[in-house]
């Protein structure tokens, strides 16, 4: 996951290298974004085995605001579920995760005015769950994101949004039924493709 966040900050870096001052502005602008994709966990353990996670499907969808002619402030929430099983392949139940993300956004100038290249980072607040036999409970947890992602304005109004984001969370206790049984790990990437509509 490590390389994913890196090669991440490298697109992102070779984005912010181009472009003049022509794409779609939004300052001053409020949106709602509505999103779906796929997750890619981390691995997690329980009862002295390792969890090997599947990948998930996400969706969600929030607020944007335009702030300034680049920075925007973004809100939004998603909720995750994915399977988990031992090395062997017994299954292990689902786990779950809604996330709360509060962010920012630098929107890069590009010559292409329906075209709006972005990079943010923020804060998440992590709400996780485990179903499996027995019953277990997943602490709460605070994390961050990094994130990159394109819009494409079909109108002034309409727009297509793709967006790679990587979180990074500690791991929290997972307690069954005796106590302590466990550590789950919130952090992982998600790709995401969505509909932006903008009301003004």
């Amino acid at each position: 996951m490590k390389r994913l966040i890196a090669l991440l900050c490298l697109t992102l870096t070779v984005a912010a290298g181009n472009g003049t001052a022509l794409a779609e502005n939004i300052k001053g602008r409020l949106g709602i974004t509505g999103k779906i994709g796929f997750y890619l966990p981390g691995d997690s353990d329980f009862d002295n085995y390792k969890l090997e996670t599947d990948a998930g499907f996400i969706g969600g969808g929030g607020l944007i605001y335009g702030v300034t002619d680049n920075l925007a402030a973004e809100v939004d929430v998603t909720y995750t579920k994915f399977g988990a099983e031992l090395v062997s392949g017994l299954d292990q139940g689902d786990f779950s995760v809604t996330n709360i993300a509060m962010g920012v956004q630098y929107r890069f100038d590009t010559p292409q005015p329906k075209l709006s290249p972005y990079a943010g980072g923020g804060i998440d607040i992590l709400i996780s769950d485990y179903d499996r036999p027995g019953g277990a409970d997943v602490d709460p947890t605070v994390g961050v994101h990094l994130c990159g992602g394109l819009d494409y304005f079909l109108t002034k109004h309409l727009v297509l949004n793709a967006e790679v984001r990587g979180v990074v969370a500690p791991e929290v206790d997972i307690d069954a039924p005796g106590g302590k049984s466990g550590n789950f790990d919130p952090s992982g990437v998600a790709a995401t493709f969505g509909v932006r509509l903008f009301f003004n």
